[in-house]
């Protein structure tokens, strides 16, 4: 099942939900990425995989907004 057919059968208030909780992974996310940087130790391709799982997320967050704005005719 692709993820806009998932997103499509929720209701709006399951996506808010999930939307704050995206939000609250990708901020965490950003800061446990700048964290292992700052190390300078860290694993390059550990900080590749944290960065891509980021971009999943901030393009869930796209798509659940986008289903939650209605769309206004001008």
């Amino acid at each position: 099942m692709n993820i806009t057919a998932d997103i499509s059968m929720k209701t709006d208030d399951v996506l808010r939900v999930e939307l704050e909780v995206f939000r609250q992974e990708h901020r965490d996310l950003d800061v446990a990425i700048k964290a292992l940087q700052e190390v300078g130790t860290a694993d390059q391709l550990t900080i590749q995989r944290l960065k891509k799982k980021k971009l999943r997320l901030k393009d869930m967050i796209a798509i659940i907004e986008d289903r939650l704005t209605p769309d206004i005719i001008a």
